[in-house]
């Protein structure tokens, strides 16, 4: 019933969010306010929530497809939906200068309700669906169309994976495979035709779409879903997609994360946590300017240009730590311990105080807190022949720490290593990982063997 209702189940879903946002704002009143029953604003507040979250909670993917899905990504996507709609209703309330009217305290303990409850909600569901699959209950009995090696490692990752709900009977094509063989691709449609196939896999690699043409054409009679599994682990893959571009299907092999809400997301980030640090570390620039202007003559500011975002130049800000004719004689790559440094310079350079000023980079939106660091143009011109996916790094803008600099890979430290961190980054980005990283730097990130 499940498998063949899926629009039954997910409009229960939504109907069960909304339940449980509608509890949550009575209950925060129950235990802030004492009351048994709200006054007529308040329910009229819930209620346009209600319609709210109807519109935003689709546009954080909380209602997609769940099967194979993760459940730590969906109860992220839902935790980022209803604190948008929590801004947003909080925003609506200053604007109208109604905020009079309700309790903030309501407010905060309905957001930490409504949080609490969607959470536990999500996890009850899929704790049920995970249940019932592994127990033979709302499966989809797929057969599989390949070569034998991808067979096999497709086999190997359902066998793994019993709460993701997918049965597989066997495959089609040449034998070989350790997995069940059930006959040459000219056999595939008949099988389909006399047994119960909710899905069939193709497993063939892109060099091979005639074969894929044949396959289709086989089954151009069945109802049945085809689902193509092209082999592209030889490529590198950055946030790796299926999307449409006017109307015509297209694959992403390495695209940008920063685009549509993600964008936005990033840079209010970058604006709002810069903007408080700033606001926090003045007192310390100060000292630290008048430090590097009595250690030695000269500006306080080094300007440096660097590559980043979309490979666009900017000039990254430093508190300067060297003589001001310290590359008199040319730019060399590393030896940062031979270079000439006050003592004063060295310290700063030691405890990485000398990046503070790049926060008013964050600012300008030249750099972000959280990427990959920017080099000079002509270390990037000779790096990108040198390491695999090097410009790479420039999908996402140049960053003042990052996932390569808390592990430890940074100063004169194996730049293949670095970039293969700063990919990882930019393949998983989230608010999330981007809040982890700066929380780390705090205990990692300053002072560190390789800061020289």
């Amino acid at each position: 019933m499940l498998k063949e209702h899926g629009d039954l189940t997910h409009a229960t879903v939504r109907l069960t969010d909304l339940s449980v946002i509608t509890l949550s704002g009575w209950l925060a009143a129950h235990v802030y306010l004492h009351w048994p029953n709200l006054p007529d604003h308040y329910n009229l507040l819930i209620l346009l929530v209600l319609l709210l979250s109807l519109t935003v909670f689709p546009l954080f993917s909380v209602y997609q497809i769940w099967r194979g899905g993760s459940l730590a990504t969906e109860l992220l996507n839902i935790g980022a939906a209803w604190l948008a709609v929590g801004l947003i209703m909080v925003g609506g309330i200053f604007l109208t200068k109604t905020a009079e009217y309700f309790s903030r305290g309501w407010i905060l303990y309905w957001l930490a309700f409504g949080w609490a409850g969607l959470t536990l909600e999500r996890t009850l569901l899929r704790g049920v669906l995970r249940f019932l699959r592994r127990h033979n209950v709302n499966l989809r009995h797929i057969v599989l169309a390949g070569a034998a090696e991808q067979v096999d490692e497709i086999a190997q990752r359902i066998e793994q994976s019993p709460w993701a709900g997918f049965r597989m009977r066997g495959y089609f094509g040449p034998a070989g495979a350790t997995s069940c063989h059930l006959g040459d691709y000219s056999q595939l449609a008949e099988h389909v035709g006399r047994h119960h196939t909710d899905q069939v896999w193709i497993a063939l690699p892109l060099r091979e779409e005639e074969q894929v043409k044949h396959i289709m054409h086989a089954l151009r009679h069945h109802t049945v879903d085809i689902r193509w599994l092209p082999d592209i682990s030889g490529f590198r893959l950055i946030n790796h997609s299926v999307t449409e571009i006017a109307g015509l299907p297209a694959l992403n092999l390495a695209s940008s994360p920063m685009v549509g809400l993600n964008r936005v997301i990033k840079a209010l980030e970058d604006r709002i946590i810069a903007a408080l640090i700033l606001l926090m570390i003045s007192p310390i620039m100060l000292l630290l300017a008048l430090g590097v202007k009595l250690s030695s003559p000269g500006p306080v500011f080094y300007r440096q240009e660097r590559v980043g975002f979309n490979n666009k130049p900017f000039m990254m800000l430093k508190f300067r730590s060297m003589p001001v004719d310290v590359e008199k004689n040319g730019v060399q790559w590393g030896g940062a311990q031979s270079k000439t440094t006050s003592q004063f310079g060295a310290f700063i350079r030691k405890t990485s105080l000398d990046e503070l000023p790049q926060f008013l980079n964050v600012l300008k939106g030249d750099m972000s807190i959280v990427g990959p660091r920017p080099e000079r143009p002509m270390f990037v011109d000779k790096f990108k022949d040198e390491i695999p996916d090097y410009m790479k790094k420039h999908l996402v803008k140049a960053g003042i720490t990052g996932w390569a600099q808390i592990n430890g890979w940074r100063g004169d430290t194996d730049l293949n290593k670095r970039i293969e961190y700063d990919l990882y980054y930019i393949e998983h980005w989230s608010l999330w990982f981007d809040l982890r990283i700066i929380f780390l730097t705090l205990f990692k990130g300053f002072v560190h063997q390789n800061a020289k």
